[in-house]
This record gives C-alpha cells, structure tokens and sequence, in this order.
C-alpha cells in the first residue's frame, strides 16, 4: 500500500456517508449458492486427499496464517502497513486462541462477511473475495481445520495507528466497498471456464495481489488483473495483453508457471507469488490448471498503471553476445563495472552470462518480469533477502546478499542485471535499496 493512500482511508467515513445519503441500500443483495461442478473439490480428486484440505489449499490459506518457522495455521504471519501492522490469527482448533468453539456461523461470516471473534476484519483477509465461495466450500475448510492439532498460542495484537486502530470503522468501508455477492456460473461460458472463474476468484483471490487499488485500499475493477506492487514487490500484469501481460506466453507456459514456479523461456516465481506456487497452486490437479489458464485468457487486455508497465526482451543483446562463461561486454569496453564485478563473484556461476541457468531452470533469466523491469522493484527484494520455493519436494533458492552487500552494490548490480539481461537502462538508487532494506 502507498502511504499517499492513507489520506484516501481517512476519507472512508465520509465516503460510506456518501454512499448512504445517496439512497444506497445498506445490505447487498446475495446471490443464491453456486452448484457442482464449478463449486467444490474436483469430482476426480483422489480419495487420500481431503475434500477440504484441497480448497484450504487452493483459497491459500496456510501462506498467511503461518508466522515464519511456527506452526502451520498458527497465525502470526506479520503484515506490515504504513499505518502499523495487522498479524494472522491463529485458525487450528484451539478452544482459546484458535477456531474451536466457533460454530459453523461463526466461520462463515469471518471467511465471507469480514466479522470476526473480535470484531471487524481488516481486507488484509481478503473476505472481499471469499465472499463468492459457496457455504459447502467454507465449511469444508472448516472441517478440515478442525482435525489439525490445536496450537496454545495467541497471535501478537495488531498495531495500529488511530484511527485505524479501530475496528468499528470497517463498517464504513464495508458499506463504501464491499459487495457480498456469490459466484454465479456463467451460463454462456463453459463448465471448465466457470471452474477457472471460480477458482481463481472465490478462492484464489488473484486480484488482491494483481490488481491495482483506489485510493481506499479497495481493488479497481476497471483495472481488474493489470497488476499491482504489494509488499515491495510487483504483482505483474495478468490479462491477456500481449505487451504488458500473458497474452503472449503459452498455455504451456502459463500452466508450468502456475504449477511449477517456472515457465520455460519465461519468469520463475519469487516473493510473494513463490509462497503461492508453494503453498497453494502445486497441488491444484492438471484439469484445474488447465481451468485457470483458460480464465486468464479470457480476461479483457489491460496495459496498466503506467509504474507496472515494463515490456520483455527476450532475446538481449548483451547477453545473446555472451557465452556461459564470458561476458561478451567486456570484449566490446576493455573493463568491467562496479555491478559486472560484484555479478562476476557473486551470480555468474549460477544464472552464467548469457542467462540460461546452471544446475536448474528456475536459475535462468532471459524472459524474467523482473530483470526487464527498470525499477527494480522485485530485483532488489530478491538481491537484499534471497527467494525459496519448495515443489514437488525439491528446493529451488537463491541467498539473500543484505548482509555482504551495500545498498550502492545492491544498486549496482541491479542496474547491470536489468541492462545486461532485460537491455534496460535500470533506474535503481541506494536510498531505494535502503528503503527496501528497512522495510523488511
């Protein structure tokens, strides 16, 4: 979130006023609930795997209510904000701190209405989007939460700043912002299209990260999945534009993208969308994969907020001019710079210098989002704290660099990797570096 968005929050009282005066009925009108196939576990779904566990993985939900090295469903996930931070609560069936005595009502309302054992919900839990999901879904998840072995353990309160502090005011933003709807199935669409609709609305919730929000923090839905910076990172454009999207990848890409972390020839997962690959998309079955590609492929061409528009070079000149083991730039100027250097000790022996990767694929970076992006944004995350990603039970890393490397190396290498490997000329500063450092 963008700190000049706070002003935007602080207007949310008059604007649901506004809302209110200007004849808007306070309740929504919800749709009736979504019937099978669309809704629900695949009908193909092997019998070992629990009906409910596959949609707590396809909704995500263990990346967010995981704090780093604690339990899974524990909570305490932090997630920081300009104006302080909320925490993930703990959702294994503990009587005190988790969900076991919530009753089915209870569970529904905090996933899809944003009403919780203490009160509002902020839309850091994206009930915005869970709201679609049919109650069988909700509850299945429910069921299979409760077999999870109870944690005695209370996430940490949020901090917040007043008046954000207070809960109460969500009613506003509720009533301003947010449409309890279902998901109705298109009926001109086909079966296999509403499942990728559902999945990728109801619970994938992809455009909270890939869509871009107004100025009260709720998504655009003019602008829906033309990409978004989250967390310092860059949730990339995902419509079908050919420049600025997928509308140029393969299905085949799209899909090992989505299953895998990595598409040949294009990005590898990182960041946020790594813990999503993780997490949740490895373990959707093929058919549903193939769903969701066939979603995003319908979805409208958008170019995009000017900041998420970055267009791809696949074949760079500089790195199409090395082999694996030489720079074919320092042929052309006699000498290497700050950054070529630092990536000559550090990076070459891993991504090699004509890009392809060595040992593994996920290594390589022609085609990358991120190294044809002249701001840098996810480099530097990656350059500063390292990225992981676990498929398939085999890990995929790369180090962090923040504790070896200044935020002037850290500049400089992301400005050589961004001109050597995407021929952009990277616009990455140590303030910028040092902001990113800080916010970790």
């Amino acid at each position: 979130m963008k700190v000049s968005r706070l002003a935007g929050l602080a207007l949310l009282v008059i604007a649901a006023a506004a809302a209110v005066f200007g004849g808007r009925a306070l309740l929504t009108p919800v749709g009736p609930e979504p019937q099978p196939p669309v809704a629900g576990a695949p009908a193909n779904l092997a019998a070992s795997i629990a009906h409910g566990e596959y949609l707590a993985k396809a909704a995500d939900c263990v990346a967010c209510h995981t704090a780093q090295g604690h339990t899974p469903y524990a909570g305490g996930r932090a997630f920081r904000l300009p104006f302080g931070t909320v925490y993930s609560t703990n959702l294994t069936s503990d009587p005190d701190f988790g969900i076991g005595r919530w009753s089915d009502d209870d569970f529904v309302d905090a996933v899809r209405k944003g009403v919780g054992s203490h009160g509002r919900l902020y839309p850091a839990m994206p009930y915005t989007s869970y709201a679609k999901m049919s109650r069988d879904d909700v509850l299945a998840i429910k069921r299979y939460l409760m077999t999870l072995a109870p944690v005695h353990e209370a996430p940490p309160d949020n901090s917040l700043s007043f008046p954000f502090n207070q809960r109460w005011g969500m009613v506003f933003w509720n009533l301003a912002f947010f449409h309890e709807q279902r998901f109705m199935p298109d009926a001109s669409k086909s079966v296999e299209w509403n499942r990728g609709a559902y999945l990728a609305t109801a619970l994938g919730h992809c455009g909270e990260c890939h869509t871009p929000r107004n100025a009260g923090f709720a998504m655009k839905s003019r602008d829906y999945l033309s990409g978004a910076e989250i967390e310092g990172w860059k949730a990339y454009n995902t419509t079908a534009d050919k420049s600025y999207g997928i509308g140029s990848w393969t299905d085949e890409q799209v899909a090992q993208y989505l299953s895998l972390g990595h598409a040949p020839g294009r990005s590898s997962a990182s960041g946020p969308m790594a813990d999503v690959v993780e997490h949740s998309l490895q373990y959707l079955t093929p058919d549903d994969i193939n769903a969701l590609v066939l979603y995003l492929r319908s979805i409208t061409p958008a170019e995009g907020d000017a900041s998420m528009r970055s267009t791809v070079d696949l074949q760079p000149s500089a790195a199409r001019a090395s082999n694996p083991v030489l720079p074919g730039t320092v042929a052309t100027t006699g000498a290497m710079s700050r950054g070529e250097h630092l990536f000559a000790g550090d990076c070459a022996g891993c991504h090699q210098w004509n890009g392809a990767g060595r040992q593994t694929d996920y290594a390589s970076l022609i085609g990358s989002h991120a190294v044809n992006d002249p701001s840098g944004a996810a480099l530097v995350q990656v350059l500063l704290h390292g990225t992981s990603l676990t498929v398939g039970g085999r890990t995929q890393q790369m180090p962090g660099f923040s504790e070896a490397y200044s935020d002037s190396d850290i500049a400089a290498v992301a400005n050589f990797v961004l001109s050597h490997f995407g021929s952009k000329q990277g616009t990455v500063t140590a303030a910028q570096v040092s902001a990113a450092r800080a916010a970790k």
